[in-house]
């Protein structure tokens, strides 16, 4: 362990920075507007539940997940947590995010049906439903047969 260097900036200037108003210490923020359309996209797997709503260019607006609602284990996967998930995210949105939105659903999670119906119970205008599970044409090879 040796000695910290301790950097001291001349002109008076402390180690804050400077936000849009001149304030220390401040963060700048964008102007909120109003977002009509956008698209929301629901990964519903054995293990969690993820939700993303994004703008219609693919910029993300808000996201929310099971285990970052405070869920645990098995019960992330569940339906109410779900429901949960999109209750918190239909309420960051509230007064920016979009009203029109198409959903986007990935992954065979026992939650992916009681997320979209939760959306559509938060107000959202829900204009189209797509699943886009990864499904394999082909998959893995097979094992060789057993020499006796």
């Amino acid at each position: 362990m040796g000695k910290k260097k301790v950097i001291t900036k001349s002109g008076g200037e402390s180690g804050t920075t400077s936000g849009a108003a001149g304030t220390p210490g401040a963060v700048a923020t964008t102007s909120s507007k109003k977002i009509e359309s956008g698209k929301v996209y629901i990964i519903a797997s054995f293990n969690n539940m993820l939700a993303t709503i994004t703008d219609a260019g693919g910029n993300v607006i808000a996201w929310s997940s099971a285990g970052s609602m405070g869920f645990s284990g098995p019960k992330k996967a569940t339906p109410f947590a779900a429901s949960k998930v999109m209750a918190a995210l239909a309420e960051k949105v509230k007064k920016t995010g979009p009203i029109n939105i198409d959903v986007i659903v990935r992954g065979v999670g026992g939650g992916r049906d009681a997320a979209v119906r939760s959306l559509i119970n938060q107000g959202f205008n829900v204009t189209s439903i797509r699943d886009v599970t990864p499904i394999p044409h082909n998959g893995p090879k097979p094992k060789k047969p057993r020499r006796v």
